[in-house]
């Protein structure tokens, strides 16, 4: 259900904007990619333990690597997205102390896109004023919704699997670093991005 257009972009400038002032001044030996940057950092002992739970536990999350092809498989998507964003913010929690750190940063990446994806989410939301379905008795999305739900998704997953990459760095995984989940490997799809301006370096 794939057809490849880019349904809407993700703002991520506050979180490079940040990764530039604050994480890149503990600069160290692990590089971190994201979209338009590089940082150098050096991850802390306590947040190289957070990432590797977080790996391990969101690596095999069936929606990170699902292709939807209904209604019901879109439910399913949302609702686990929803407790995939729960346990993100339990582990900005408990990291509140390194809020300047690299897994922060990272975790805050994913978190802004899965909260953006739900603002776009909304929109399409008001757009299913469909009739009930005739043999279910269930509301139906018209296909030109349920489409932009599949592509919507199909770049949150880009960006949820390269993340992970990421964070598997900060672990010291011996884990692909351009995306954690086989279907969703490769550079940053940047296109899925609003290019942010310029963006300050580290002393500013």
């Amino acid at each position: 259900m794939r057809s490849g257009d880019i349904p809407f972009k993700f703002d991520l400038t506050d979180v490079l904007v940040r990764a530039r002032r604050q994480v890149a001044s503990r600069i160290g030996d692990v590089t971190l990619n994201l979209p338009f940057i590089s940082i150098a950092v050096s991850p802390k002992d306590r947040e190289r333990r957070v990432a590797r739970e977080v790996v391990l536990r969101l690596r095999d999350r069936r929606v990170l690597s699902a292709w939807e092809c209904c209604d019901d498989c879109i439910d399913r998507a949302l609702s686990s997205l929803g407790e995939i964003r729960h346990f993100i913010v339990d582990k900005e929690v408990e990291l509140s102390e390194l809020q300047d750190g690299p897994l922060f940063l990272l975790l805050d990446a994913m978190a802004t896109a899965i909260r953006q994806f739900m603002t776009f989410e909304e929109l399409l939301r008001r757009a299913e004023d469909a009739p009930p379905h005739l043999r279910f008795g269930e509301a139906h999305r018209p296909p030109d919704v349920r489409q932009a739900y599949f592509d919507g998704l199909e770049i949150l997953r880009g960006h949820l699997s390269r993340c992970l990459g990421q964070i598997a760095l900060v672990a010291g995984l011996p884990a692909p670093t351009d995306g954690i989940i086989e279907n969703y490997q490769g550079p940053w799809q940047l296109e899925a991005y609003q290019v942010p301006p310029p963006l300050p370096g580290p002393s500013e």
